[in-house]
């Protein structure tokens, strides 16, 4: 096999969790007299953090103390929230399965709050993913590499033997800094162009072209 360990990301990646986001950004600008944002903005925000989701929503001439109370308020509302509409992309749980099966390490890895990582990790990926390393205070999030190295680490494995998975620029950008492999898929966040600016080499269209990548 090519791969014996796979560091997975999770919004756009794994789990589809565009609308709730949305919802949960448009519940913010709402409660603070705000304009709501289109889901088509809400997907160029999304990839850096919630922090940074929350800042590109918001009025740019808010004070600190405003713009801290919005982000509570919005990691307060989508953790109650985040299952509502959120669900695996076609073929995730197929893949997810063959690569067990393969005897594949697996971690996800996510600039999402821990707590909203763990919660997803719970409802639908328990009995394939044991790691998974989300956005806290003791954290540098993506794109530095503390994340995915952390989570090789807990795996017991070793960077030359491992790969990243994501869908977004900020994926491609964490993966050469933490000097490991990087697989891309185009049917998240990001689309292929935006791919390809961002510097992937490898690309898949769906969780076939993933397992081929991964096993050889």
């Amino acid at each position: 096999m090519k791969y014996t360990t796979v560091i997975f990301d999770l919004d756009g990646t794994l789990l589809d969790t565009l609308e709730d986001l949305w919802l949960a950004t448009n519940h913010t600008m709402e409660a603070f007299g705000w304009p709501d944002r289109t889901i088509t903005e809400v997907r160029a925000f999304v990839g850096n953090g919630t922090a940074r989701l929350v800042k590109c929503a918001a009025p740019q001439d808010i004070d600190e103390e405003t713009f801290n109370k919005a982000l509570a308020a919005q990691q307060e509302y989508y953790t109650a929230h985040c299952t509502d509409t959120t669900r695996p992309y076609d073929g995730i749980m197929e893949l997810l399965g063959k690569l067990k099966e393969k005897g594949i390490k697996m971690a996800i890895v996510s600039n999402k709050p821990q707590k909203a990582v763990e919660s997803l990790r719970d409802l639908y990926f328990a009995d394939y993913i044991d790691i998974c390393v989300g956005d806290s205070p003791a954290v540098r999030r993506k794109p530095q590499p503390y994340t995915v190295l952390r989570s090789i680490e807990l795996l017991g494995s070793q960077r030359e033997e491992s790969v990243y998975v994501g869908d977004s620029e900020v994926d491609v950008m964490t993966a050469a800094n933490a000097g490991i492999d990087c697989i891309a898929v185009s049917w998240g966040f990001r689309d292929l162009i935006q791919l390809v600016e961002a510097g992937a080499k490898t690309i898949c269209k769906d969780t076939n072209e993933v397992f081929k990548e991964i096993c050889g």
